[in-house]
């Protein structure tokens, strides 16, 4: 998925537009507990729009889950191991007596990162691992870590990344999600700036906005990889338009970094060029055994990538031209992408699904399910065990920032998010580990577990 700019300078005396995907801003959203919270809805007709709560919910929550924090599976560990098949019989057995899934297995134990894959062939288990604490459901129904107020990995998006690299299914090349604006909408909006230029005054900000935002209309968002009615959709899409957001000057991070709008000179810039960003995984960190039975991904970052683009009708072709403060920005968000995460939670859930798809991605590739002799045969059917349950974000509003600058005309408009867990395998990102992962496997196996046990430290 990627993200545009448009930009289009103007004679005279001109107002800067920058135009994201989204309705409203969101400003300072954090993981803290006290913090503002903010999340997304998307209504019967496919809009998607940002939804704001207030932070003292989630205190009550927080008191309430402590009060009842005496379960096992609630204890922070730093090495907590869930065997897959092992998780899929007790969803049957819970299934079969009429039981709703308790909490305990939709938030994967209190997993906060799958850093780990391993396969046992005494027990034919297949285990992924990582981090874990005790967990509650703030005011967006997200279930987050007591301890760092970091996001639990979801067992629905779990089943969503192994359902994409399914065992005997050849593997999805690409997951990715693209906001655009319309052939027409840019059409449109070229239309609305020629009918406007040159007779622009500092008091025209606000009709100049909303026209912009009339003229280009809804945007479209198109997935690849997953269906688009499920959550891990949702994290991709929410991470698109809210780096946007920040890159455009609607949203401010709770770190020290400069937006794109700060950096960006109107003056070294062509005309009609946009500069279309979009979030990939970096792949190099992820380390093997050497009988690959255990993988461990010991860099968990995520990169911010542009790519330069120019419109002329209503159309988009590569420009081959470089922009500096795009480039910045791509730079410095990818630098500080760690400290971004552990602030604003929805970069965190961002970097978890890339390390889930880069773990499902692993266990296709070794084939660990023909080893295990398991093909998943409740996981992999919809309709016994649903992950497509939410509205499908087909479409999101243009949102429009107003700033003086020079003598130019500024329009960002896309975004985007696209990931390629098969490519963290080719060997120059892939490395032989000298024994960690063998003795990270070793430490606790799956041979001396209680019946319908799928976890354990």
């Amino acid at each position: 998925m990627k993200l545009s700019l448009l930009l289009r300078p103007l004679t005279g005396l001109c107002l800067i537009l920058l135009a994201a995907c989204v309705a409203a801003p969101a400003h300072g959203q954090s993981t803290l507990i006290g913090a503002p919270i903010a999340g997304i809805d998307v209504d019967a007709t496919g809009v998607l729009r940002v939804r704001q709560f207030d932070p003292r919910l989630a205190q009550q929550r927080l008191a309430a889950a402590r009060a009842n924090d005496d379960a096992n599976v609630m204890q922070p560990s730093e090495l907590r191991k869930i065997s897959l098949n092992r998780l899929e019989a007790a969803i049957a057995e819970a299934q079969q007596a009429g039981q709703p899934l308790p909490d305990e297995m939709k938030a994967l134990a209190g997993l906060t990162a799958v850093k780990h894959v391993f396969y046992y062939p005494e027990t034919k288990d297949i285990v992924i691992a990582g981090p874990a604490e005790g967990f509650f459901a703030d005011p967006t129904e997200r279930l987050i870590g007591m301890e760092s107020g970091q996001p639990v990995v979801l067992l629905e998006d779990l089943v969503t990344a192994l359902r994409a690299y399914a065992p005997g299914q050849q593997p999805t090349p690409v997951i990715s999600v693209s906001i655009d604006p319309t052939q027409e909408g840019l059409k449109q909006m070229n239309q609305f700036l020629a009918s406007v230029r040159g007779r622009l005054q500092p008091s025209d900000a606000r009709r100049l906005a909303n026209g912009l935002k009339q003229n280009l209309g809804l945007q479209t968002v198109t997935f690849r990889g997953i269906p688009n009615t499920s959550h891990f959709a949702r994290v991709l899409v929410e991470a698109d338009y809210r780096m946007k957001l920040v890159g455009i000057g609607l949203e401010k991070l709770p770190v020290r970094m400069m937006s794109y709008v700060e950096r960006a000179n109107p003056n070294t810039i062509a005309a009609n060029a946009m500069e279309r960003w979009y979030f990939q995984p970096n792949y190099d960190g992820i380390a093997v055994s050497e009988d690959g039975m255990a993988m461990k991904i010991k860099e968990r970052g995520v990169q911010l990538v542009g790519a330069n683009e120019r419109v002329a009708n209503g159309r988009r072709t590569a420009s081959g031209r470089v922009n500096k403060a795009s480039q910045a920005f791509c730079q410095d968000f990818t630098k500080q992408f760690p400290e971004i995460a552990e602030k604003v939670r929805i970069y965190a859930e961002l970097r978890q699904l890339i390390d889930v798809a880069i773990a499902a991605a692993y266990i296709q590739d070794q084939d660990f399910y023909g080893q295990a002799e398991w093909n998943m045969p409740l996981l992999m059917d919809e309709s016994k065990f649903s992950i497509e349950t939410y509205n499908a974000p087909d479409q999101v509003e243009t949102a429009v920032n107003a700033i003086w600058r020079g003598n130019n005309l500024m329009t960002p408009l896309g975004g985007g998010v696209q990931m390629k867990p098969r490519t963290a395998f080719n060997k120059d990102h892939l490395v032989v580990d000298q024994g960690e992962n063998n003795q990270a496997k070793q430490s606790a196996g799956p041979s001396n577990l209680a019946d319908g046990q799928w976890w354990w430290d």
